[in-house]
């Protein structure tokens, strides 16, 4: 189904374009950025664990928040951000929190690029996207979920492809939950691991061991699991 046309002139897009600008530029600007990162969440969680307890829904509405900030302004720090809602929130709350949080970021940068640049591109390279939007429509929920469920791939570029095609929201929606999934598992349980790491000895812990061989080994699954899923559909559409 193709959606419906961008609506607005490009005096409301560039008024977009220009707010999510200054939202990025004030995110560096502030060097946000820096606090972003596994040695300053390690540095203040004891401070955050605190905040999370004493005040569980302002922290977790905050935490929701700033996540989905952060990854629908495609900006650095979503990976963090996964591992500190392990730390926080622990493996089932932080599970919860990240999978939406990250779908929503996903959907509104998604939507972000459709608004602001689909209408261009599709006008000067229409041609040349006619045979991926016609791919999009037949098999896009398949290719979306083998790229979510490959780390290397870009967050963000993700979105912006995805943006540029015609493929409906609501399949974009559940089928991006679906293939980060995994992912957002093994960096909710590393997380919880890493906010138990006190001394030395704790770095040894069958559990932290666990966590890092899970990060170190999620990589090679899903690229195993992509192989596997497209052999099978290419098993499917061949029969």
């Amino acid at each position: 189904m193709q959606p419906p046309p961008a609506k607005g002139g490009n005096a409301a897009r560039i008024a977009l374009a220009a707010v999510l600008a200054l939202a990025a530029a004030a995110f560096f600007g502030l060097d946000l950025d820096s606090r972003l990162t596994l040695p300053a969440l390690k540095s203040s969680l004891g401070g955050l664990r605190q905040w999370a307890d004493q005040r569980p829904l302002a922290s977790a509405a905050g935490y929701f928040a700033a996540y989905v900030a952060v990854t629908g302004l495609g900006l650095p720090g979503a990976a963090v951000l996964t591992v500190a809602g392990g730390a926080l929130f622990g493996f089932a709350q932080g599970v919860v929190l990240a999978s939406f949080a990250s779908t929503c970021g996903a959907v509104l940068s998604c939507l972000s690029a459709r608004y602001i640049l689909r209408g261009w591109v599709q006008a000067r390279f229409g041609s040349r996207l006619a045979a991926v939007n016609e791919g999009i429509k037949r098999e896009g929920a398949f290719y979306l979920f083998t790229m979510r469920l490959i780390p290397a791939l870009p967050f963000w570029a993700i979105n912006l492809l995805m943006g540029l095609t015609p493929m409906p929201v609501r399949t974009y929606a559940w089928v991006s939950q679906l293939g980060m999934l995994p992912a957002t598992v093994v960096f909710i349980y590393a997380g919880t691991r890493l906010a138990l790491v006190d001394s030395l000895a704790d770095v040894l812990s069958p559990g932290l061991i666990a966590a890092f061989a899970l990060l170190g080994l999620f990589p090679l699954a899903a690229r195993k699991l992509v192989s596997w899923l497209t052999a099978w559909r290419n098993r499917r559409n061949e029969g």
